[in-house]
């Protein structure tokens, strides 16, 4: 399976990824995968852990390395997320 996969599983059934980032473990809830306005393919998610803190992110997927899914499920989608998120061009999947 690729990262996109993966990915879309993870926002299918709501369920919480880790992976490593910039050097960092991050622990994610995934909210939206796409193409960004310069084409690249990205991560808009809620980060749970790792990084500097909790909030929205986004994340280059080629900068990502070692994406599991884990058994941890997440309720839905935080406050503030927005599905029609004006930085994506194309939208892969999304909650």
């Amino acid at each position: 399976m690729t990262d996109v996969d993966i990915l879309s599983e993870a926002i299918e059934h709501r369920r919480i990824v880790s992976f490593t980032y910039k050097e960092a473990l991050r622990i994610v809830e995934p909210h939206l995968v796409g193409v960004n306005t310069k084409g690249n393919l990205a991560l808009s998610a809620f980060q749970i852990s790792g990084g500097s803190g909790q909030s929205f992110r986004s994340f280059l997927l080629e900068q990502i390395s070692g994406l599991e899914l884990t058994s941890e499920e997440f309720v839905g989608p935080r406050p503030g997320y927005n599905p029609q998120d004006s930085t994506m061009v194309k939208i892969v999947a999304a909650l």
